[in-house]
């Protein structure tokens, strides 16, 4: 089966964002030097997040950056597919919102290859968040009834786990021929409970769960909504999906080797950022490796 996705992404930047100031980590600045030239001034490094919780967890990097000589600034999006364009363009210097699978769809679907100055690549995985089942009746999977609505992400990767953890639950069956990264409801052979799969946009799910007996929600979305205590089963912390969909940081291949992204990927798996995670989000979210 095929490793990875090559899911359907919007090409176009939806957001306008500034450009990178004088003193940006970016590679295409050419007058980053003469910024740095001052002692007491901050290099900036500009990051593209979702809110929850990769913005909350840059936050709390800030300090940290900052002590080792880095402005960190974070342009915050309700939504994925601005984000990456915005680094491949050098509005950003790096984005922190999305698994490795997802950044290889945007590659592939922009035509992206290694050596093109929009190409982005992975520095570091950051945390994993466990995709959920979740509903505001049940208590168990095993109280789901037959013709039951359960809700899946309609996004071509998270779909796709989606269906495959509802496969793990015992709920449906994939055909054994059927791409694990680009599933949908067509690859279902079987269905004993006849359930309606619905397809729904991932950031939608935990709004619609009052009209659901269960949704599969992506942990940043459950927690967007406030759904974290209605979750009745989720994917264990050693799952194949648990190395695949880590979170990660994007930057544009250029900027691989660039000081600052290094430090920021360094604090970012600090002990401190590690704990913060786990205080603060609990089994939502979980620090990589």
């Amino acid at each position: 089966m095929k490793k990875f996705v090559k899911g359907l992404f919007a090409a176009g930047l939806a957001l306008s964002l500034a450009a990178c100031s004088s003193n940006s980590v970016s590679s295409d600045d050419s007058s980053a030097d003469d910024a740095n030239a001052s002692s007491d001034e901050l290099t900036v490094i500009k990051v593209g997040a979702t809110t929850t919780p990769h913005g909350q967890i840059l936050e709390e990097a800030k300090e940290a950056m900052k002590e080792k000589g880095y402005d960190l600034q974070i342009t915050e999006f309700s939504d994925y597919p601005p984000i990456n364009p915005a680094v491949s363009d050098g509005s950003l210097d790096a984005n922190y919102f999305q698994h490795l699978p997802y950044l290889e769809g945007y590659d592939a679907d922009s035509n992206y290859k290694s050596g093109d100055d929009g190409y982005l690549i992975s520095v570091g995985a950051i945390h994993y968040e466990p995709f959920g089942v979740y509903s505001e009746t049940l208590k168990d999977v095993a109280e789901i009834k037959d013709g039951d609505k359960i809700a899946v992400p309609n996004d071509a990767t998270n779909e796709a786990r989606a269906l495959l953890l509802l496969q793990e639950l015992g709920l449906l069956t994939l055909s054994e021929d059927a791409d694990l990264n680009t599933a949908t409801i067509k690859d279902i052979t079987e269905n004993p409970k006849n359930l309606e799969i619905i397809e729904l946009p991932a950031d939608q799910i935990a709004a619609q769960l009052p009209d659901l007996a269960a949704g599969v929600i992506n942990g940043n979305y459950a927690m967007a909504g406030d759904v974290t205590d209605l979750r009745i089963a989720y994917e264990p912390e050693d799952s194949d999906a648990a190395k695949t969909y880590q979170n990660i940081i994007a930057v544009k291949e250029s900027n691989k080797d660039n000081e600052g992204i290094k430090t920021l990927v360094e604090v970012l798996k600090s002990d401190e950022i590690k704990n913060y995670i786990t205080e603060n989000f609990g089994t939502s979210v979980v620090p990589a490796e």
